[in-house]
């Protein structure tokens, strides 16, 4: 190959450079794409919303436990719901606990609404109202999930499972004015009404704290965080 012949091909390969970066961008560390288009790494969203098989299976375990606990809460609350409607109003907040526990513990997107989905579809064959009990456990566990959404799931505050608590507890006794008669009830009572369920759900949140506390002390968050 002559002098000349041999500059013509340097230039073509640094013009080809210049229009290609990937070619001849082949290294031990970073070796050329076949495709000549670069791999995307996945963005942060993706892994949090990412549900490894460690935290598929702490949901399920939770979706159990809570159908255990709601089952029989769903029976008194039905058969207290005439006579002593606050003694039904006083065990809203078991509704939450499931949920609160699984966003507490592994502080993932989307695991209150997963576990509420499980419970819920545990306790259709033992529930008077069929499917509509899932649809209940969904709607709880919404409010356990929204505080969280508006910060996009990038903050995990206490302060943020009680402030879901607040909001359910005093949404609730608005939606079901009707159904419980408030109307007719003294002011007095229609406060009392408010403040005990508001009472029921901030317990209620603030026991799911403690048991996800406990199990992560025990060791059962950390796996599932870390897998």
């Amino acid at each position: 190959m002559s002098g000349t012949d041999a500059g013509n091909a340097t230039a073509d390969r640094a013009a080809a450079s210049e229009t290609n970066p990937y070619v001849g961008a082949r290294s031990e560390t970073h070796p050329a794409d076949p495709s000549g288009v670069p791999s995307r790494p996945r963005t942060g969203a993706a892994r949090r919303f990412r549900l490894p098989t460690a935290i598929l299976l702490t949901c399920a375990a939770l979706g159990v436990a809570g159908a255990l606990l709601l089952a029989p809460a769903n029976w008194i609350s039905t058969l207290m719901f005439a006579g002593l409607p606050f003694v039904s109003v006083a065990l809203a907040g078991l509704w939450l606990l499931p949920s609160v526990i699984a966003l507490r513990l592994l502080k993932r997107p989307l695991v209150g609404l997963l576990v509420g989905l499980l419970a819920g579809l545990i306790i259709v064959p033992f529930s008077l109202y069929g499917f509509n009990s899932v649809l209940t456990n969904l709607w709880w566990a919404a409010f356990t999930e929204l505080p969280f959404l508006f910060v996009i799931w990038r903050y995990w505050g206490t302060w943020l499972h009680y402030l879901g608590a607040v909001i359910v507890g005093i949404v609730y006794p608005v939606l079901a004015w009707a159904s419980f008669d408030l109307g007719s009830m003294s002011t007095g009572v229609q406060v009392a009404f408010f403040a005990l369920t508001l009472a029921s759900c901030v317990g209620a949140t603030a026991l799911g704290i403690l048991v996800a506390d406990r199990l992560r002390k025990a060791g059962v968050g950390g796996r599932a965080r870390r897998a």
